[in-house]
């Protein structure tokens, strides 16, 4: 089930909310975990199972952690929780990508392959597998203690509005609402809540699926129908695509959470705006960079090492970034084309861009990403490297190429959004629609009347097309 579908908007949706305020407090988290785990069976049922029964066997070897005085049993304990949930990970959703490469090889010395069922891969595995480690970790380290009953860390890793795509939700950030949020569930952020919600369901309906469409369209294109042209606007279509499918997400699910108590992290910040690789990963996918940052990079010695290691730390971690991301070479490669340009903002990059002022560095760092986002989307190796040489190579062909004029004025809204916050009447535009924590009558008033025409514009465009895929669904 996605957040953009009639099952959802008209019937799940409506129905949860409806119980949920008019369960008794001490009820509704067994209400939320009951609509979890529907949401998710809806699309998985059988991962359903897989899923509830690891993370109750780690709910166990986690509690034993916290009340054990023995640190060399906590250490092997918390190994075994770590190992339990990355091997669950491991398994699902690499295991196949290692059978085809290791097929490959065979085949190329004339050796007889390996005969495998392919797996299929879990929705969402990789970030409540990441979320699930914050819980074993924070615990070893006694950052908070472990839940007492396992219906609510099952509630809090299966929690329906980041079950899917995240945001990435550490354990430490949300323990105390897991217990009791009654403070937070006020009719001010049950509303602000809503707001956002409908704002990200426009981002994903209105933004991302029209310029999702046309990515998909030149994307689909062979070597030879390929032009400069149709690259380029190919290429741009999909940098929106992906940060407006993906932010409208994470605004989705964070107003969900808020209209439950729930404060969930913020996942986005204006990422195309960012004057460096540096601060791009500072403001794209917040949480996993975060995570990264903390569970990964900081273990293998973060700062506090000799450069070439830092280096290699640094590189290696957004390799693994790249990989998380999907079982493919290219995801790979992207991870290393991120990781490269992190070291040399170090080496001499970020001199450089303080040198040339603000508007050159955000124009070099976007062009960067755009061509990093080609790596990302391509099917194959293959396709990365004929779709880079269309870019620049000034490639023609006789068949016509021509956007439709919604496409042409989607795109142009989805730029000025994008950069929008660059002036200062953007960012007061922007605290206004997103950082409120309180309204007037007035004010609700006007964000509830923009809501319900939003929402309607969507749900319209919704049910009248039957593009509407969801990038990071697959993750």
């Amino acid at each position: 089930m996605v957040f953009s579908s009639v099952i959802f908007l008209a019937y799940f949706l409506p129905v949860f909310l409806l119980v949920y305020n008019f369960l008794p407090h001490k009820f509704r988290n067994y209400w939320v975990l009951f609509a979890s785990i529907v949401f998710y069976a809806w699309g998985a049922p059988k991962f359903i199972f897989v899923v509830a029964g690891t993370i109750s066997v780690d709910f166990y070897i986690v509690k034993k952690i916290y009340h054990s005085s023995n640190e060399k049993l906590r250490k092997r304990l918390l190994s075994l929780s770590v190992v339990l949930k990355i091997g669950l990970l491991v398994y699902f959703k690499y295991v196949n990508f290692f059978i085809d490469n290791v097929n490959s090889l065979l085949a190329g010395f004339g050796m007889a392959e390996i005969h495998w069922m392919q797996v299929a891969l879990p929705i969402g595995i990789s970030f409540f597998i990441f979320q699930a480690v914050t819980y074993s970790i924070d615990v070893y380290r006694k950052v908070c203690p472990p839940l007492k009953n396992i219906s609510n860390y099952l509630m809090y890793i299966l929690l329906f509005p980041q079950l899917i795509a995240g945001p990435i939700v550490r354990y430490n950030t949300i323990a105390d609402q897991i217990n009791d949020r009654r403070k937070f569930e006020t009719i001010d952020n049950k509303l602000l809540g809503l707001y956002r919600f409908v704002i990200g369901l426009s981002k994903k309906l209105l933004i991302a699926n029209v310029l999702g469409a046309e990515a998909d369209n030149v994307f689909s294109m062979s070597e030879i129908q390929l032009t400069t042209q149709a690259a380029w606007v190919g290429i741009m279509a999909y940098t929106f695509q992906i940060y407006f499918d993906f932010s409208g997400y994470s605004d989705m699910a964070i107003g969900l959470g808020r209209m439950m108590g729930f404060k969930l992290p913020e996942n986005f910040n204006n990422p195309y705006i960012s004057q460096s690789i540096t601060e791009f990963w500072r403001r794209w996918h917040i949480t996993l960079s975060q995570w990264m940052k903390d569970y990964l990079y900081i273990p293998l010695g973060g700062n506090r090492v000799k450069k070439n290691r830092m280096y290699f730390n640094l590189w290696l971690v957004f390799l693994l970034s790249g990989l998380w991301h999907g079982a493919a070479w290219n995801f790979v490669m992207w991870g290393a084309f991120h990781g490269f340009f992190l070291i040399i903002d170090k080496l001499f990059l970020l001199k450089f861009y303080e040198k040339i002022g603000k508007y050159p560095s955000i124009s070099i760092t976007f062009f960067i990403t755009i061509i990093g986002w080609v790596i990302f989307r391509a099917e194959s190796v293959e396709q990365i490297g004929f779709y880079m040489r269309a870019l620049f190579t000034n490639k023609t062909n006789n068949l016509l190429f021509h956007q439709n004029d919604k496409f042409v004025w989607v795109l142009a809204f989805a730029f000025l959004f994008s950069f929008i916050t660059l002036f200062k009447f953007g960012r007061k535009t922007e605290k206004y629609f997103f950082y409120r924590e309180q309204l007037s009558n007035k004010q609700h008033l006007l964000m509830f009347t923009i809501a319900l025409i939003l929402f309607v514009l969507s749900y319209s465009s919704m049910v009248s097309s039957g593009f509407n895929p969801f990038i990071y669904f697959r993750f």
